[in-house]
């Protein structure tokens, strides 16, 4: 494959998936990491990508978003794990509601191509789906938080109400024993609309979340039906989860290099709950 042609390729990668993690850049071109990082240092002097630690974003065709940008490739390896294991319990022809988490995202990523109805008040998981026949899309209104691509308030709220959807999956900034939290006090509103529209509440989260609170209080654990997480996860929180009533589903998270991967982690089951 000639240069221009595996940078071509390269790029529809990453425009396809918003965040491409290097590993699976070097794993489906078939070429060496250091070709992809040569090939990405060009695609960043052009304008179309920006690395990143563990990999690369997207950078044309959709506005900057400084929170969402920072917060994609941490911890890819678990995000990307427990999305393989929340997509399976999706099934096609369901109507399934998508926040702008970044884990949420990496859901997105593989129902792209399936029958769905997709319902989200995020612009990058709108993205991945603008341009796809199999998929019908609504996008909530509202104000547009230039921080994170998510719309939000009284308007994203208003048409919430007015929808039911088959699942609702959400991300969450911690995890705590009074319930799902999050940072931002007008997205914990539309998130609790979100719980309201919903037959069936998935919260993907990797273990880090869990044992951490944040601004404000979104949801009860006994609100949620299934949380997906990694196997990170201490016992202790576990048998809160099992407690709550909810399905625990556990993604088991393949050993990463440091690139890809750049967050420091506790050794795996003795975290602390």
């Amino acid at each position: 494959m000639q240069n221009h042609e595996r940078r071509s390729r390269l790029l529809d990668l990453i425009r396809i998936r918003g965040f491409a993690a290097l590993e699976e850049l070097v794993r489906e071109l078939g070429v060496s990491e250091s070709t992809v990082r040569r090939d990405l240092d060009a695609l960043e002097e052009q304008g179309s990508a920006k690395r990143t630690h563990g990999g690369a974003l997207y950078a044309g065709g959709m506005p900057r978003l400084a929170e969402f940008d920072e917060r994609q490739p941490a911890n890819w390896a678990a995000k990307r794990a427990i999305a393989v294991r929340a997509a399976e319990v999706i099934g096609d022809g369901e109507t399934v509601l998508l926040d702008g988490g970044t884990t949420t995202y990496e859901v997105a990523r593989l129902l792209v191509g399936r029958s769905l109805q997709v319902v989200t008040n995020s612009l990058p998981v709108a993205n991945l789906f603008a341009s796809e026949a199999r998929t019908d899309l609504v996008l909530l209104g509202g104000y547009v938080s230039p921080r994170t691509g998510v719309c939000l308030g009284p308007y994203a709220n208003e048409l919430l109400g007015r929808l039911h959807v088959t699942t609702t999956v959400l991300s969450a900034a911690g995890i705590a024993d009074e319930g799902l939290f999050n940072a931002h006090l007008l997205l914990a509103e539309t998130e609790q609309a979100m719980l309201k529209a919903a037959g069936r509440v998935i919260v993907v989260a990797d273990s880090s979340k869990f044992g951490q609170k944040s601004l404000t209080l979104v949801s009860a654990l006994d609100k949620i039906n299934v949380f997906v997480s990694d196997d990170g996860l201490s016992d202790g929180w576990r048998q809160r989860i099992a407690k709550a009533g909810a399905r625990l589903i556990i993604a088991e998270v393949p050993p990463t290099d440091a690139d890809a991967d750049p967050t420091p982690s506790l050794s795996r089951r003795n975290r602390p709950a």
